[in-house]
């Protein structure tokens, strides 16, 4: 037989390779192979695996599992996160931090100094305040000063009163007078009369020496000073010590400034008071406070500060405005730490910070719970959280939390960590078991009830669903209030409605339903309302959904993050979701999970 060259030469090449690859597989080469798997299980021994949970990322394990919070399957740790980064901290890029115009200080100590800036009127000394009062009863015949604010001498005569009592008094002196030998004291007696009345010696001696009566009797002033208020009118009658006048020494002033409630610590007695008068543009002036309001304005809430003045030229008029500032230091024993307003987020109980720091991955915030003490203008005296030279946002601070937030860290709002309030996973997972229905047994079969039976279930209905609207909107008294509603409707209830299996139904879920709306019923916490209300949808759930007794249809709305994390149903008219369990704070958290018509 002729075999072709070409034939052979192709048969003899496949049968080397096969050879070849057989050799291969049967005696693998000792060199490349061993030496990889050698260097992966060095690598594999020197680099463990760090497991996290992406919903919840302060979950750090050695080894794959499940989230102890939220049963979600673990996953590697990324290798940007680092071991040198704090794993509660928020990291960004330099591109991020910009963008989010995130700035950064160092937070120092300083002495506590403050701007403490007031509002006040210049007043009239009261010290130097008289009124001017007639010492006899009478008529005003006639007055001298018409006007306020017309300044007046002392000694200078401002009105004339023509009084009857003085002009019997007067003759009683002069019938004394004759009998002065006989009975001297009856004169006395008489010229003492006149004394009373205030009239001066000289006032007695004119009258003696007239040997006539005086109808129309002169008033003088006692003090000099602006007229800052007149009392009576021509033809007026007055009765004896009844003002005439109020006369005002504006040769010094008071200037009262307001001192809110919140600035009472930073002013005291003795502190130097800088202030401008808005009528006297371009002047300065400067004076020590004196005295201070031990006793709060209730309806203003605030204090009034005195500053003295001498009131050269009358430059000072009562009633101008003035504005002041008052250079104010706290007493501390060592300087204070001073952060800037910008870098504090309130929560209305807790004030935080983000801290900066930096590692080989990059820059990170971490946030941080802080005590603050008195404002200082425009920054606050931190007594407790943080140290000085620790860098902290004092910009774009709600940027870094808004990250925070989707991240799963601590943050304003969370301050634990975990889910956000976005981007929930709404799956509507539930981890009761098979069989189950929220950890009770649900029942296998619509159960059918009279009309009766019905009707009574309606309040028990209606008051839920009023307590539910109540935590939608954080009112922990009216959710209250509804909840003892809803235990006087189930007392009411006639058990003798619900008969055969519906009756085994009824004793077992109504007896739950009513403890916990008892519990509510004691509690004003709104947070162990909520817990308690868990059981209340979970009971009344079960009774809606097997004796369908409403007219309307109810909608079953789940959210998973309520309970713990372990998720929790409650009963609503509206298919929208408003979120009883969080409130305002999470309202939209949550889905349509069933609907019983």
């Amino acid at each position: 037989m002729t075999i072709n060259k070409k034939t052979f030469w192709i048969s003899l090449a496949a049968t080397l390779v096969v050879g070849m690859l057989a050799g291969w597989l049967i005696f693998p080469g000792k060199d490349t192979p061993t030496e990889e798997v050698h260097e992966h299980t060095e690598m594999a021994a020197g680099e463990e695996t760090i497991w996290t949970c992406s919903m919840h990322p302060q979950i750090r394990q050695s080894e794959p599992g499940d989230c102890p919070i939220c049963g979600m399957d673990l996953i590697p740790l990324e290798d940007e996160a680092g071991s040198e980064m704090d794993p509660m901290a928020i990291s960004m890029s330099p591109t991020a931090m910009q963008l989010a115009n995130v700035r950064t200080a160092t937070a120092g100590a300083m002495e506590p100094l403050k701007k403490v800036r007031l509002n006040g009127k210049v007043q009239e000394d009261e010290r130097l305040v008289f009124s001017q009062t007639s010492h006899i009863p009478g008529r005003i015949e006639k007055l001298n000063v018409n006007f306020t604010g017309e300044f007046v001498k002392k000694g200078e005569l401002l009105a004339h009163i023509y009084s009857p009592d003085l002009v019997t008094a007067q003759e009683e002196v002069f019938e004394a007078r004759k009998i002065k030998e006989s009975q001297p004291a009856l004169y006395r007696s008489a010229i003492e009369k006149l004394r009373n009345w205030k009239l001066s010696e000289s006032q007695i001696d004119q009258i003696l020496n007239a040997d006539e009566t005086i109808e129309n009797f002169p008033i003088v002033a006692d003090v000099s000073g602006y007229v800052i208020s007149k009392k009576v009118n021509l033809g007026d009658y007055i009765r004896k010590g009844e003002p005439i006048y109020e006369i005002a020494d504006l040769s010094k002033v008071w200037v009262l400034f307001d001192v809110y409630e919140s600035d009472l610590p930073w002013i005291d007695e003795g502190d130097r008071v800088n202030f401008t008068v808005q009528s006297l543009p371009g002047e300065q002036f400067s004076g020590k406070i004196t005295f201070l309001d031990p006793v709060l304005n209730p309806k203003t809430r605030v204090a009034k500060a005195r500053v003295e003045m001498r009131n050269a030229n009358n430059k000072l008029k009562p009633e101008m405005f003035a504005s002041g500032v008052v250079d104010a230091s706290l007493e501390y024993n060592e300087d204070a730490l001073v952060i800037p307003k910008s870098a504090v987020m309130w929560t209305g109980e807790r004030s935080v910070v983000y801290v900066k720091s930096s590692s080989a991955q990059g820059v990170n915030f971490i946030m941080r719970e802080v005590v603050l003490g008195p404002e200082l203008g425009e920054g606050f005296i931190v007594k407790e959280g943080l140290d000085p030279g620790e860098d902290i946002a004092v910009s774009g601070t709600f940027s870094i939390d808004a990250a925070a937030q989707l991240a799963g860290k601590p943050s304003m709002m969370n301050p634990e960590g975990g889910p956000a309030m976005t981007g929930h996973n709404h799956g509507g997972a539930n981890n009761a078991p098979a069989g189950s229905e929220d950890g009770h047994t649900a029942h296998k079969q619509d159960i059918t009830i009279g009309t009766k039976a019905k009707k009574a279930l309606k309040p028990v209905i209606d008051a839920y669903l009023e307590m539910k609207d109540a935590l939608v909107n954080d009112d922990a008294s009216k959710a209250q209030n509804s909840a003892k509603k809803l235990k006087q409707e189930l007392s009411t209830i006639n058990m003798a409605l619900f008969t055969g299996e519906a009756h085994n139904v009824w004793m077992k879920h109504s007896s739950a339903l009513e403890s916990a709306a008892g519990k509510v019923s004691a509690t004003e916490d709104i947070k162990k309302v909520r817990e308690h209300f868990i059981e209340i949808s979970s009971q009344l759930k079960m009774l809606v959904k097997t004796f369908k007794p409403y007219d309307q249809t109810l909608y079953v709305q789940f959210c998973p993050m309520a309970n713990n994390n372990q998720g929790a149903d409650w009963l609503s008219l509206e298919k929208e979701v408003k979120n009883p369990y969080f409130g305002e704070a999470m309202l939209g958290c949550g889905e349509v999970e069933d609907s019983i018509k």
